[in-house]
């Protein structure tokens, strides 16, 4: 990992998790990111699950959300365009950063976008956001594709609002006849049912 400029270590737990999730998956080739930051998780998924000839999008605004405070996110994304620029250097595996909000991106993305085998939504925390990043983008989810929410058990004592945890359990009881949950802890997954 010395390779790679990273100054925050939220993914480290991660691995553990994902490892078990990489023989779920339908295919290997095809992921989405929202909330990228200094792609850590990107790089992750490009070394440890990503087959040759795979590709990754990675929607983020690079402004930062509520829980950055003052963070230099200019900084943050040339960190982040680094640190996937080395990963995917020289091999068969590629990414398509999409800078702008989760709503114009996937908007756009429903539209214009092939399917996915994984889905992983890490944007912004509020539990709206939250909740319009999952709905908008479970239409983008392979059968038997796997979607990974982050921070469910993020955020006490703020405010129910300014957590992902409510909007992640409305998505999963709207959802329930088309999606079984796999994992419940401080990530939640959820596999979409079908053929």
């Amino acid at each position: 990992m010395s390779e790679y400029q990273f100054t925050k270590d939220w993914f480290h737990w991660s691995p553990q998790v994902w490892e078990q999730l990489i023989p779920l998956l339908p295919g290997r080739k095809d992921f989405l990111e929202i909330g990228s930051f200094e792609g850590r998780s990107t790089v992750w998924i490009v070394e440890n699950m990503m087959e040759d000839g795979g590709h990754i999008d990675c929607i983020d605004t690079w402004q930062g959300g509520e829980e950055h405070g003052d963070e230099d996110m200019g900084a943050v994304e040339v960190r982040f365009i680094e640190n996937i620029e080395k990963a995917t250097h020289g091999i068969r595996k590629d990414y398509e950063q999409w800078k702008g909000t989760s709503t114009e991106m996937l908007g756009y993305m429903v539209h214009n976008c092939h399917a996915y085998d994984f889905i992983y939504i890490d944007g912004s925390h509020t539990a709206p956001d939250v909740l319009t990043d999952a709905c908008m983008a479970w239409p983008l989810l392979k059968p038997k594709g796997i979607m990974v929410f982050d921070d469910y058990m993020w955020g006490n004592p703020r405010d129910i609002l300014h957590r992902p945890k409510p909007a992640i359990d409305a998505f999963c009881n709207i959802f329930a006849e088309e999606a079984e949950i796999v994992h419940v802890g401080y990530q939640l997954v959820v596999r979409k049912k079908g053929e």
